[in-house]
């Protein structure tokens, strides 16, 4: 099972990327766990400057934009 975590306080683009990750786990019936982190210390435990932060398997992947869809697909595959 892939872990998913959206980091932000919850933003317009947080709450945009969230939407996004469940809409594209959902979609393609990925077996993932997508959590809504908004605790700032675990945020900064991750390093990341600007929200929002995507963390797939304990990995930051991105921070401070809204990834494309099919970039968040591949790092949910793997990629």
């Amino acid at each position: 099972m892939i872990s998913v975590k959206v980091l932000g306080p919850g933003c317009k683009k947080c709450q945009t990327l969230e939407s996004k990750v469940r809409e594209i786990v959902s979609k393609n019936n990925i077996d993932a766990v997508v959590e809504k982190v908004t605790d700032i210390q675990e945020m900064m435990n991750y390093g990341i400057m600007m929200t929002p932060g995507l963390v797939i398997n304990d990995q930051v992947k991105s921070f401070g934009i809204v990834p494309k869809e099919d970039q968040i697909l591949k790092w949910l595959n793997g990629g």
